[in-house]
């Protein structure tokens, strides 16, 4: 008799827990049909003035100021090279990459571009035309009142 009232308060536990499985509301709201067509977000404007910008926060990588759709970045070529490398940024005008992306994590220097530095993008994005996502209330410190040293 003990058995069978064991075997029946777990079968209740687990015909409740099927039950109230089915119940859960949804997290992130009411699911679309899926095979409903969706109107397409509209794609983002770039700022392509080539003017650079201010940066953020020390140590920000800059921001890229011109457009890139088109551009070529993979193990066999980069195009972002053919204007910022070393050699060629006196014919393009262009800002050389920092030195930094030609040394080792050791600090030793290479002959090109490190490995780890090669794939721009995972670390500069283009500036985008649009409306912040959330609110940012930073502020420099040159304007918080902050005075150089030697400025006094």
């Amino acid at each position: 008799m003990r058995q069978f009232r064991l075997s029946a308060i777990l079968a209740a536990c687990f015909a409740a827990t099927v039950v109230l499985a089915q119940t859960v509301p949804e997290l992130s709201g009411p699911q679309p049909d899926p095979m409903e067509s969706v109107p397409a977000e509209p794609l983002e404007r770039y700022v392509t003035d080539d003017e650079r910008q201010m940066r953020a926060y020390p140590e920000q990588p800059p921001i890229i100021p011109h457009s890139i759709e088109g551009y070529q970045l993979s193990v066999n070529a980069n195009r972002c090279m053919t204007c910022h490398r070393r050699e060629h940024v006196q014919g393009s005008g262009a800002p050389m990459i920092s030195i930094t992306h030609y040394m080792t994590r050791e600090g030793q220097m290479l002959a090109d571009v490190s490995p780890r530095r090669y794939f721009c993008t995972q670390c500069h994005v283009p500036q985008a035309d649009t409306a912040a996502l959330i609110g940012n209330t930073f502020t420099d410190m040159s304007e918080m009142g902050a005075v150089g040293a030697g400025s006094e």
